[in-house]
């Protein structure tokens, strides 16, 4: 069952989430760890779950197009952790589409990030940002938009994340943003205020691209204390509900989708 907050006192100065819904191994070709290494420090620090995401293949340099075709060859934990074997997708045009993937694969495609990266799209105006993200949150293998409080890309963040709760997914908090993608920090706390007034849930994750970052989303969790973010729309803070929306939601959603 769901962890039920009502009437819980909730700490976000300890919190720590059980599972890690963007991460990245040696095969999105920028990242220093291995899978292995990857998810022997998440149950090293208690983490339940690992989503692997790595870069999708319009990025140069990243796995081919083949590599959902080898995610049943994985077993589905190691060293106690559940692996979600997943991609982070590049947004390439302002009309939404992501990277292309053969059909038969989608099934093994656990999670699917949608992302702006300036390697492959470069920056518009916010319409174009904001109907590039509309028509992404609508493509099946989408769960998350990822990092889309990047300075580069803005848009018009309370139609994104009205987006989002009609087609049932999330706004990602990412915690490298704050390292990797300085300024940012305002459009976070706009996304998670507007999130917190549609009702509309997040993941809070690291974007590790080196094992000791799995599972550090410290600085996001800093961010949702300072606006008293209701724990119930953080989706993977606890390993239940996680899967219940893979096991509801997503799962009715990928296996109705023909192509």
């Amino acid at each position: 069952t769901v962890m039920d907050w009502t009437n819980m006192a909730f700490d976000y100065q300890s919190a720590r989430i059980e599972v890690d819904t963007h991460t990245h191994t040696v095969l999105s070709g920028h990242a220093w760890s291995t899978l292995m290494e990857n998810a022997r420090y998440a149950a090293e620090t208690g983490l339940k779950g690992l989503c692997t995401t790595e870069h999708a293949h319009c990025i140069v340099g990243t796995a081919p197009p083949l590599l959902p075709g080898t995610f049943h060859m994985l077993p589905p934990e190691l060293f106690g952790v559940q692996l979600f074997m997943g991609l982070e997708f590049n947004i390439l045009d302002y009309e939404g589409n992501i990277d292309p993937y053969a059909s038969k694969h989608f099934n093994q495609i656990r999670f699917g990030i949608a992302s702006m990266h300036r390697d492959v799209i470069e920056p518009g105006t916010a319409n174009q940002h904001t109907e590039a993200y509309l028509a992404a949150l609508e493509h099946p293998l989408v769960d998350v938009l990822g990092h889309p409080g990047t300075v580069a890309y803005p848009c018009d963040i309370p139609a994104v994340v009205a987006a989002a709760k009609a087609q049932s997914k999330m706004i990602e908090l990412n915690n490298n943003s704050f390292l990797a993608r300085p300024g940012g920090r305002g459009n976070c706390l706009a996304y998670a205020r507007e999130c917190m007034r549609q009702d509309v849930r997040v993941c809070v994750s690291s974007d590790a691209h080196f094992a000791h970052s799995v599972g550090v989303v410290n600085l996001s969790m800093e961010l949702l204390a300072e606006v008293d973010f209701p724990p119930e729309l953080i989706l993977n803070l606890r390993m239940d509900g996680f899967l219940a929306y893979l096991q509801q939601e997503r799962a009715r959603r990928i296996d109705g989708y023909k192509t």
